[in-house]
């Protein structure tokens, strides 16, 4: 569905966006199995699902006879559309003009629909509009004030000549900053555009929607106001210092989309350099999480983390993170394996993180390819590449495997190719159970950072992080197809401030009072 297909909506939210069914619950989980069944190619299988991502907004002239508006509903559904809301705009008795949201499963699916829709007998579209550019016209985040001005004593206190007093008082002291301005609560949302999702070096220009949508994410679910930062810039060193010159606007960074190894290298100095904290939420956010969902799994399988042994597919900035924060919390076996296979100590060609991962996380000393450590695995967790696992290969896992699939948009294995075989299965997509989504992460621990004014994220903090977000599971809720929160948990957030805040000053890494 290119923009020449199918135009991008006007700015006001179309009909039938609320209410929609959620596609979480395990019954909903059966259900889009069953449909990705129908096509068992590896890309087809997943984009025969219809998402809201690639949803349309359809006005039709519909004459008003009976059976028309059905026929039009069975014409979208064979195209593979799913039918999510339906309005009335206008009519003048001959005809009745609607307007349709349309889940299709890609942006071909939409083109699809846009033409059996109007192959209908009649039928007349007058409009066909994506959604999803709708929804980021004009970008997505805006700059408003906390204050109003509407007399000239509010003018003399926001403005000059009051202001004045408190620019004197942080001059004098600058940790007065914190306080007496925006970056109280402020984020730097700070990419350079060269791993943006799953496009890769996109540039910073493209890479600012992701940059805006994270920006929403902070202030929706902590009320963190974050600022899209995307810099074009050439080497970690320039990276680096316009980050540094940026440090007074902010009371923390968040580093996104930034490739490995530079991602490394730009997180440790600029840890070094700054007085506030410093998270790479794709390394960080994802392992924390990771943990999370593990501790669940394990529970489920009454297993131990100090006992099992875990296989992890990838061996860039996540799984470094991921393997880093695992050993943390006690795991003992974790085997890392890229394209040459098991990544140990004597292979050539070892970059400095890959070394750690040689040296610190295989202490077995494993060799061997994928599939062949696999065999008698108890975990695995995969942050590489679509379609590498079959059912064969996880079947050969130990009894009570936990399988965790984080490859986007497709996974290592389809969650419905591991049915039966696998005891708990993750993945990183919206679309099936058990989600390993960075938002239940990374919202709330600079909420808790900024709340106590944390100068650094420390191991203990990301640990408390991942406590919460697996405590955030009750009892009577934990299972196989719920092993973490909902990202719209209503107390997440909060838990994992409250958790991370406490953290902070237990590391003693908290800035004076002033």
């Amino acid at each position: 569905m290119g923009r020449s297909a199918v135009r991008a909506a006007g700015p006001a939210r179309p009909p039938g966006a609320s209410g929609r069914i959620g596609p979480n619950t395990p019954s909903a989980s059966r259900m889009l199995c069953a449909a990705r069944r129908q096509d068992k190619g590896l890309y087809g299988s997943v984009m025969a699902t219809a998402l809201s991502a690639y949803s349309i907004r359809l006005r039709a002239r519909i004459r008003n006879r009976p059976g028309v508006l059905g026929g039009l509903a069975t014409a979208i559904g064979a195209a593979g559309g799913s039918l999510m809301g339906i309005e009335m705009v206008a009519t003048d008795g001959a005809t009745v003009t609607r307007d349709l949201v349309v889940y299709c499963p890609s942006e071909a699916g939409a083109a699809d629909v846009e033409a059996a829709a109007r192959r209908v007998d009649g039928i007349e579209v007058l409009d066909v509009a994506d959604r999803t550019f709708a929804l980021h016209e004009r970008g997505k985040i805006s700059i408003g004030p906390k204050t109003v001005i509407v007399d000239r004593d509010d003018l003399a206190m926001a403005y000059t000549p009051g202001v004045a007093r408190v620019c004197t008082a942080i001059a004098t002291d600058p940790h007065l900053a914190h306080r007496y301005t925006m970056k109280a609560n402020t984020v730097g949302v700070v990419t350079d555009g060269t791993a943006v999702l799953g496009l890769g070096d996109i540039g910073p220009d493209a890479a600012l929607p992701v940059m805006e949508g994270k920006a929403v994410l902070f202030k929706e679910f902590a009320g963190v106001d974050a600022v899209p930062v995307c810099l074009r810039v050439s080497s970690a060193d320039e990276l680096v210092e316009t980050v540094r010159r940026l440090e007074p606007m902010f009371g923390g960074i968040n580093l996104e989309d930034i490739a490995a190894p530079r991602c490394f290298e730009v997180e440790e100095r600029l840890t070094e350099a700054l007085a506030i904290p410093v998270f790479h939420d794709d390394q960080h956010g994802t392992a924390v999480v990771t943990l999370a969902a593990l501790r669940n799994a394990l529970k489920i399988v009454d297993k131990r983390l100090e006992d099992v042994r875990i296989v992890m597919s990838g061996a860039g900035a996540a799984g470094v993170a991921i393997a880093k924060i695992l050993l943390s919390a006690g795991a003992e076996d974790i085997v890392a394996v890229d394209r040459k296979g098991a990544v140990h100590k004597d292979r050539d060609g070892l970059d400095d993180s890959k070394r750690w991962l040689a040296d610190q996380a295989n202490r077995a000393d494993r060799r061997g390819s994928l599939q062949e450590l696999l065999a008698g695995a108890d975990v695995f967790v995969g942050v590489s590449a679509p379609g590498l696992l079959s059912r064969e290969d996880v079947g050969r896992m130990a009894d009570g495997s936990v399988v965790f699939a984080l490859a986007n948009p497709v996974p290592e294995i389809l969650p419905e190719d591991a049915e039966g075989v696998v005891a708990v299965m993750a993945t990183g997509r919206s679309d099936y159970p058990n989600q390993i989504n960075n938002v239940l992460c990374f919202p709330g621990l600079f909420r808790g950072a900024l709340d106590v004014g944390a100068t650094k994220v420390t191991e203990g903090m990301k640990l408390a992080a991942a406590g919460a977000i697996a405590g955030a599971v009750g009892p009577e809720e934990l299972s196989p197809v719920q092993i973490v929160p909902s990202v719209f948990h209503p107390t997440v957030a909060s838990d994992v401030a409250t958790r991370v805040g406490e953290a902070a000053v237990a590391d003693g890494v908290i800035r004076p009072v002033s």
